[in-house]
């Protein structure tokens, strides 16, 4: 059977619900709705639910209806407690996740932001090489770390930074999402944005992060290739589940210059990750090259986005889309 396309899903449901509709998205089998619930209460939500899970549940080519209902349009946010959490992730590891996290917060900081990094990759935890802040110890006072600074203004927690070099951490979830809300809960001070640079998949971490912390945004990266492209679509489900509004996707890796002929070649492809984003009514933020010049200024901890040239303009023309979402949670840059 053909799967029908979003447009088509929407008319299938009677006209009341269709009124309600806030989003509603079909990747892989997959629909994803959310619903107003304003006026309803708690039977007539579930009602609503359950009248559209069985509705779409019935259309061809799809395998499972997530429905959200969300609060009274008219009500206003509540006030934020702490610094406005922006999450980075990807649904398969190597697509250089890290790298944009660092690079990214680098680039906000640049434009005016007062930025702070948590790597919450707690198995692998790479940003104190990235952010040039290895071996040195966040200070505590009653029971909360403060953050350690960066030559770049961006303040960095990381497992990384509070045990030994090279040390396998061997934990089960609840002890790594313990590990994460202390790295999150810490002294932010004046932080704007906190930038969560999450590990791959669709486990543990990731569950914590959007149920208990709740982030204001996630972006999503992927290299072009089909596979990473699949891994990314579930990460994505995952956030739109939990109401996390997805801000757009990244590509990495797009276009190799050679350094010595010049000529551009594509050895992970080029623009699917942008066609995704079309094809998933998803705002594209820009791509990455693949870069010699990004490989060793990472590995040396100088995030190109710190430096000038085409390698921190990718970075900064991403940063610069974000700008006018930032700008609707209440974060002004203070220059720039």
């Amino acid at each position: 059977m053909t799967a029908q396309p979003a447009d088509d899903l929407r008319q299938l449901l009677p006209a009341d619900m269709a009124a309600r509709v806030q989003s509603l998205r079909l990747a892989d089998g997959v629909v994803t709705l959310v619903l107003d619930g304003a006026g309803l209460d708690g039977d007539g939500r579930a009602a609503l639910e359950a009248g559209a899970k069985a509705t779409l549940s019935a259309a061809p080519g799809v395998s499972e209806v997530r429905v959200g209902i969300v609060a009274d349009r008219d009500a206003p946010p509540p006030a934020p407690k702490g610094p406005l959490i922006l999450a980075v992730g990807s649904g398969k590891g190597g697509v250089g996740k890290s790298t944009l996290s660092a690079n990214l917060a680098v680039a906000l900081s640049r434009m005016g932001v007062r930025v702070g990094l948590v790597d919450a990759d707690i198995y692998g935890p790479s940003q104190p090489r990235l952010l040039a802040n290895e071996g040195k110890k966040p200070e505590a006072k009653d029971s909360k770390m403060f953050p350690v600074p960066s030559p770049y203004g961006v303040s960095v927690l990381s497992m990384g930074h509070l045990i030994e070099d090279g040390r396998a951490i061997a934990w089960r979830g609840p002890m790594v999402s313990g590990a994460l809300g202390q790295l999150i809960d810490a002294w932010w001070g004046e932080t704007q944005v906190l930038v969560i640079d999450l590990p791959p998949g669709t486990g543990d971490v990731q569950l914590t992060m959007v149920q208990k912390h709740k982030p204001a945004g996630a972006v999503i990266v992927s290299t072009p290739q089909d596979l990473a492209l699949m891994d990314a679509s579930r990460a994505l489900n995952l956030f739109e589940a939990a109401h996390v509004p997805v801000l757009g996707l990244v590509e990495n890796m797009a276009g190799y210059v050679c350094p010595h002929c010049g000529n551009v070649s594509d050895p992970f492809g080029c623009g699917a990750v942008e066609d995704a984003a079309k094809r998933l009514d998803m705002p594209f933020l820009g791509r990455v090259p693949l870069d010699m010049a990004i490989r060793l200024g990472s590995d040396a901890g100088q995030p190109p986005a710190a430096g000038e040239g085409p390698q921190a303009e990718a970075f900064a023309a991403i940063a610069r889309k974000l700008l006018p979402w930032l700008a609707t949670q209440g974060v002004t840059p203070e220059k720039g």
